[in-house]
């Protein structure tokens, strides 16, 4: 059931973006948080605290690299732009960060087969964000970046207690398909040309969504492949995770026109 409808295009401030996701750590206006999901601990990052009000606000789920600057940078992006509470979900544990690509693929495998153990750990960051008290537990939502993407859709197939979910780049492919109607709005960002998460696990993700009646949009971009987003992801399409900063701009604004639309700010 694919979602046909036509939004206002709004301009977002790159220039604000690119400064924002540059930001060395010692000057980002967010703060660790420390939490536990039974005896891992695991140390997040919270940006917004300081914004008035009960806010709408968004958790973030790291690529397989774990918790970086990156995250962080989208989290102050999403805090200082869109005037929402963002936090950055830790996995993968304090201590516990791949040394290379290798290993973040053993590390991403691991949750990956044990997805009550992945959504256990995204569920463990959703309870640190939806009890602040600046944070409106009705409206939350959860995004996620490549392995990222697939804790954020399992929220989904799970009914976890947020108003929607968004995926970019995502892994989209799970060892446990949802059963039931899904009530969580979705929106899927993709590139047209990602070699890793290619066109037929596109189309798997959207029979098992059809299957169980889900409300879903995805977004093809085309020419971009896996990390698209990613500015240290290089500019070489050839190798199958490259930057593009088209996807980029295009996929943060469709992001941004769903948050307001599910949080009644459209």
């Amino acid at each position: 059931m694919m979602e046909a409808r036509k939004n206002r295009r709004r301009r977002l401030p790159m220039l604000a973006l690119a400064l924002t996701l540059a930001l060395p750590a010692a000057v980002r206006a967010g703060k660790p948080v420390d939490y536990r999901d039974g005896s891992a601990h695991l140390r997040g990052y919270l940006a917004g605290e300081n914004l008035s009000g009960r806010r709408p606000a968004v958790l973030i789920v790291h690529q397989w690299m774990g918790l970086t600057d990156y995250e962080k940078g989208r989290a102050d992006q999403i805090a200082h732009s869109l005037g929402y509470v963002a936090f950055a979900a830790d996995i993968y544990g304090v201590g516990h960060r791949p040394k290379d690509q290798k290993q973040a693929g053993q590390f991403a495998a691991k949750y990956e087969a044990d997805r009550p153990l992945y959504d256990g750990r995204v569920l463990a960051a959703l309870k640190v964000l939806r009890g602040l008290p600046n944070v409106d537990p009705s409206r939350v939502a959860v995004i996620g970046y490549c392995f990222g993407g697939a804790g954020a859709l399992d929220m989904a197939r799970i009914n976890a207690p947020v108003r929607g979910v968004v995926t970019f780049h995502g892994f989209l492919t799970t060892v446990d398909p949802a059963r039931g109607p899904i009530h969580p709005r979705i929106l899927i960002l993709h590139g047209a040309a990602d070699p890793y998460v290619n066109h037929a696990a596109v189309v798997a993700v959207e029979r098992e969504l059809d299957r169980v009646h889900a409300h879903y949009r995805v977004v093809l971009y085309p020419g971009a492949v896996h990390a698209f987003t990613q500015p240290s992801a290089g500019n070489d399409p050839s190798k199958g995770v490259a930057y593009n900063p088209k996807a980029d701009r295009e996929s943060w604004r469709a992001m941004r026109r769903f948050l307001a639309r599910i949080f009644g700010r459209a």
